[in-house]
C-alpha cells in the first residue's frame, strides 16, 4: 500500500508523464513536463527507487558538489504536484523520468498505485518521434488512445498499432487494463535535425496539452526560442543545396495533404487558445522565468532550466561531432538506406520511431511503436 503524508487532496487530478530515451525525440516530451514543473513550481513528494528499475551501466549516476560536499544523483523517476489557478483550479500529478531499463510491468503498476491513492481521472502521456516533417512548418501532433469511447468524446485516434513499443506505450496498456482513462500525445520531430533541445516541438505539445485539459499553460521564452531555432535550422539548411531541397520536398507534400484539412477547425482551435491566452484569472501569467524546484536527494537538475536553441554540429559532420557556435544541427536529407525514419512508403525499418506507434506525415495511424 502506497501512503503519501502531506500532500493534500488534489482537485480534479490529471497524471502527465513524459520519458527520456526512446520515446523522446528532440527531448521535446520530456522537456514539456520538466517546463510544467518550473512554471508552476511543483512540489516533489516521491521518487521511485533507482535500483529496482535501472541498469546503471545504461545510465549511470553522476557525482556532483553541494557547498563542498560530494554527492549522487541516481537516474530516476519522480512525481511532483502542481496546482494549476484560476476560475476552475485543478492539480496536475507530472511525471517526469528515464525509460526504465527492466520491470516495466512493476514500474507501471507502481505509478498506478500512486494514481489510484491521489484520485487520478486521467493519464497524458507525452512523446516525441522522428518523422519527414518540414521544420519550416507547424508541428504535427497525434492524440491516440486505446479507449474508443475516449477517442469519439475527445477527437482523439484510436491506436491500431502494433509492432515493438516503449514504455509510453505499455503505460497506456496498463491504465487501460486498470480502467484509467488514457492518452498519448506524439510530436513529430524531423529527422534530418533531431539533435536535443527541440523546442518548437515541445511548444506544439504543450498547446495541444492546453487543448487537451483547457488549460491555460505559462509558456515563458518557449516561443521565442522556437523562433531562434527555426531560424537556426533556416539558415544551415539554405547553406546547402541538397538539404534545401530535401526540405521543400517535404513542404510540398506537407502542404499537399493537409490542403484539404485547411478548414474552420483548426482556426477555430487556434482562435480558441488566443481567447483563452486573454481570459483575466485563467492561470499564471504567460510570461516569466523558470526556476528549478524539486528533491534533489533524489534528482538535481544540472542544466539552467530554459530551453536553448541545439548546439552546433556541422551539416555534414556525424551525431555527436561538435560543430561551429550558435549553430543547430545536425541537418542532412536521409541517404540510400537511412535507417532514421520511416517512409510514407514503408521503406525505412522503423528504427527512429520509438514503439512504432508514431503518426505517419498525415497522422492517420497515430504514433509509433510507442504508443
Amino acid at each position: 500500500m502506497i501512503e503519501l503524508e502531506g500532500v493534500p487532496e488534489l482537485i480534479d487530478p490529471v497524471m502527465v508523464a513524459a520519458f527520456e530515451g526512446w520515446n523522446d525525440a528532440g527531448d521535446a516530451a520530456s522537456t514539456a513536463v520538466a517546463h510544467l514543473d518550473r512554471e508552476w513550481k511543483g512540489e516533489v513528494f516521491a521518487a521511485l527507487d533507482a535500483e529496482d528499475y535501472y541498469d546503471f551501466q545504461v545510465n549511470r549516476p553522476t557525482v556532483w558538489l553541494d557547498n563542498g560536499v560530494r554527492k549522487i544523483t541516481w537516474p530516476t523517476t519522480r512525481l511532483s504536484v502542481v496546482r494549476v489557478g484560476g476560475d476552475k483550479p485543478r492539480d496536475l500529478v507530472l511525471v517526469r523520468g528515464i525509460e526504465p531499463s527492466m520491470r516495466w510491468r512493476s514500474f507501471c503498476n507502481e505509478l498506478l498505485g500512486f494514481a489510484h491513492e491521489l484520485g487520478v481521472e486521467m493519464v497524458v502521456v507525452l512523446g516525441a518521434l522522428l518523422g519527414d516533417t518540414p521544420h519550416t512548418r507547424p508541428v504535427p501532433v497525434s492524440g491516440v488512445t486505446s479507449d474508443p469511447d475516449l477517442a469519439r468524446t475527445m477527437d482523439l485516434e484510436e491506436t491500431r498499432y502494433e509492432g515493438p513499443t516503449g514504455i509510453v506505450g505499455i503505460l497506456q496498456e496498463a491504465c487501460t487494463h486498470a480502467g484509467v482513462p488514457a492518452v498519448s500525445l506524439w510530436a513529430a520531430v524531423p529527422h534530418y535535425v533531431s539533435q536535443p533541445p527541440n523546442p518548437k516541438a515541445t511548444l506544439a505539445l504543450l498547446n495541444r496539452l492546453e487543448d487537451l485539459l483547457g488549460l491555460r499553460i505559462p509558456l515563458g521564452e518557449l516561443p521565442e526560442d522556437a523562433r531562434a531555432w527555426q531560424l537556426g535550422v533556416d539558415q544551415l539548411a539554405a547553406e546547402d543545396s541538397e538539404v534545401a531541397e530535401y526540405v521543400q520536398t517535404l513542404e510540398e507534400a506537407r502542404d499537399t495533404a493537409e490542403l484539404p484539412e485547411a478548414s474552420g477547425e483548426a482556426i477555430a482551435r487556434e482562435f480558441e487558445r488566443y481567447l483563452r491566452r486573454r481570459e483575466p484569472g485563467s492561470g499564471p501569467p504567460p510570461g516569466g522565468h523558470a526556476t528549478e524546484s524539486g528533491d534533489a536527494t533524489y534528482l538535481r537538475d544540472t542544466s539552467s532550466g530554459r530551453t536553448r536553441p541545439p548546439k552546433p554540429v556541422r551539416p555534414d559532420a556525424a551525431p555527436g561531432q561538435p560543430g561551429r557556435p550558435g549553430r543547430p544541427g545536425p541537418v542532412r536529407p536521409p541517404s540510400d538506406g537511412d535507417d532514421r525514419t520511416d517512409r510514407p512508403d514503408g521503406s525505412g525499418t522503423g528504427d527512429s520511431r520509438p514503439d512504432g506507434e508514431a503518426p505517419d506525415d498525415d497522422g492517420a495511424d497515430g504514433p509509433p511503436a510507442q504508443d
